[in-house]
């Protein structure tokens, strides 16, 4: 993390780490259900997850240096995978990239359901209340 990104505080690496709830549940969701995950285990993972990080940013980041970059960009990631000999990580992480930006693209082509249905404020507003109206209707003849 920049200075920027915190508050102009340097960041120590004992300060950096990932959410242990979130970490947790990952695990959990990865080992077979008789198996479970002791907190010290968890907490080595994190701490190499957090070291992965730390490793494949700074590589990405020489290797933006020596470009003459000022942002790190998902190509540098993949290279510093490449050469720090995780080429088996690249596949994947290219196919995340892959659908991050169509994710990206699909949001900035999305129009509202309002334009969508075709129909005016006033028309929906007219559905809304008719659909609630049966609703209500639907639940009172349940209670009786």
């Amino acid at each position: 993390m920049s200075d920027r990104e915190t508050g102009g505080m340097p960041v120590t690496d004992e300060e950096l780490s990932l959410p242990k709830a979130t970490v947790a549940k990952m695990i959990t969701e990865l080992l077979p259900n008789d198996v479970t995950c002791a907190k010290e285990t968890r907490d080595l993972v994190i701490e190499c997850c957090v070291e992965f990080i730390h490793l494949i940013s700074s590589e990405a980041n020489e290797i933006c240096e020596q470009e003459s970059k000022k942002t790190i960009a998902p190509e540098h990631i993949i290279a510093a995978l490449n050469h720090l000999g995780f080429q088996s990580f690249t596949a994947e992480v290219e196919d995340v990239l892959k659908d991050h930006k169509q994710q990206q693209k699909d949001r900035e082509k999305k129009v509202s359901k309002l334009e969508q249905s075709g129909l005016t404020e006033e028309e929906l507003l007219r559905k809304q209340e008719e659909l609630f109206a049966a609703s209500r209707a639907k639940f009172q003849s349940a209670q009786q």
